[in-house]
C-alpha cells in the first residue's frame, strides 16, 4: 500500500460563519487534507463568498466549493455528491459546526494504518468529562464506569438503569432493543472497536463506497443516517473510534428542522436503524424499545420550561406523532439497501 491521500468533505447549509471557523482549523492541521470539498445546498451565495474570501485571505490547498443542484440537497445526498467527486484513498467527513484539534487527520490516518482490516475510523467528540475510578465501592446509578474510568450519568440514563432499560453493551454497540450508548470513550489514547461512529467526525477507506452509499431514506437533515451507513459498512470491515483524534462539535442552531419534525424523525429514523441492525427482534426487545421511546418522550416533555415551552412541547408532540405513524406506516428497510 502506498501513502494514502486524504479528501475532506464538508456538507453545509446556511452556515457561512461555522464554515470559515472549520476551514481555519483545517488549514492549521499538522496533516492538511490533499483536497477539501465544501458541498453547499444553501439557497444564497453567502457560503460561496465565505469560501472565496477564505481562500483569498488565508489559502488552503485543494479547497473546492461545490454548489449542489436542488435535487441533490440534503445531508445524505450531499455526502454522496461529494464522494463521487473525491480523489483521495481516504475520505473524511466533518460537519460544518465542528473544529478538529491540530493533530486530528494525522491521528485518523495512523489509526487506519494500525488496523488494516478497518474500513472506517471515528473521531473522539470532546466535551464529556471522564475521571479515573478511585477503586472500591459498588456500582452507582449516578456514574457510568468503563475501562477504569467513569463519567456522570444524566438523569435519563439514571432512570433507565433504575428501570432495567440501560444498554448492557459498551459504547458504540447497538443492543437488540436499539437504544445505545454514544460512541464516546475515555481520553486514554486507545482505539476502540465499535459498530458505529459519529458521522460528524468520520473517515473511510474509499473502497467502502464501491458497495455502500448514504441512504436516501434519510432525506433533508439526516439524523441517524451515519448509524445506518455504519451498520452496512461493518459487513465489509471493522470500525474504530480513535480517542487521539479529537474534535469539538458546537451544534450550530441554523439549518435544522423545526422541533415537531425533529421529534418525529428521532422516533421514525431510530426505528429504521433498529430494524436495519436487528430485523427480527424478540418480544422482550420490542417491549424495551417502546418502553424507552415512551420514557424519553416523557423526559423531553419534562424538560419544558415556562419561558422555553414551545420547543420542548413541539418536539414531544413530534415524538408522539412518530410513534403513532409507525403503527400504520412503518418504513420498509429492505427498500434502502444501497
Amino acid at each position: 500500500m502506498g501513502t494514502p491521500t486524504l479528501s475532506l468533505v464538508v456538507c453545509t447549509y446556511c452556515r457561512p460563519g461555522p464554515v470559515w471557523r472549520l476551514l481555519d482549523a483545517v488549514a492549521k492541521q499538522s496533516y492538511v487534507p490533499d483536497e477539501t470539498l465544501i458541498v453547499d445546498s444553501s439557497p444564497d451565495q453567502e457560503t460561496a463568498e465565505t469560501v472565496k474570501a477564505f481562500q483569498r485571505k488565508k489559502g488552503l490547498q485543494g479547497l473546492r466549493y461545490l454548489a449542489v443542484p436542488p435535487e441533490q440537497r440534503g445531508l445524505t445526498r450531499q455526502r454522496n455528491f461529494g464522494i463521487e467527486r473525491c480523489t483521495g484513498s481516504v475520505v473524511a467527513f466533518l460537519d460544518d459546526d465542528t473544529v478538529p484539534e491540530t493533530g486530528y487527520f494525522r491521528e485518523v490516518l495512523s489509526c487506519l494504518d494500525r488496523h488494516p482490516e478497518a474500513v472506517g475510523v471515528g473521531g473522539q467528540i470532546t466535551g464529556m468529562e471522564w475521571t479515573r475510578v478511585g477503586g472500591g465501592g459498588s456500582p452507582s446509578l449516578d456514574v457510568f464506569e468503563f475501562e477504569g474510568w467513569q463519567r456522570r450519568e444524566d438523569y435519563r440514563w439514571r432512570l433507565r438503569k433504575l428501570l432495567g432499560l440501560a444498554s448492557p453493551l459498551p459504547p458504540g454497540w447497538i443492543p437488540k432493543f436499539y437504544h445505545e450508548r454514544p460512541a464516546s470513550f475515555p481520553p486514554d489514547g486507545r482505539d476502540y472497536q465499535v459498530e458505529f461512529v459519529m458521522g460528524c467526525a468520520s473517515a473511510w477507506r474509499s473502497e467502502v463506497f464501491e458497495k455502500c452509499r448514504f441512504s436516501d431514506y434519510f432525506v433533508g437533515y439526516g439524523l441517524y443516517e451515519d448509524m445506518d451507513f455504519c451498520i452496512r459498512a461493518t459487513r465489509i470491515g471493522s470500525l474504530y473510534v480513535c480517542t487521539r483524534a479529537r474534535v469539538a462539535h458546537y451544534h450550530a442552531p441554523s439549518g435544522r428542522p423545526n422541533h415537531f419534525r425533529y421529534g418525529c424523525m428521532v422516533v421514525r429514523n431510530g426505528w429504521f436503524v433498529w430494524r436495519r441492525r436487528w430485523p427480527r427482534p424478540g418480544s422482550t426487545d420490542v417491549a424495551k424499545f417502546w418502553a424507552i421511546t415512551v420514557l424519553l418522550t416523557l423526559c423531553r416533555l419534562g424538560d419544558v420550561r415556562p419561558r422555553m415551552w414551545r420547543p420542548g412541547l413541539a418536539e414531544s408532540a413530534g415524538r408522539v406523532w412518530g410513534m403513532l405513524t409507525l403503527l400504520w406506516d412503518a418504513p420498509e428497510v429492505s427498500r434502502y439497501e444501497s
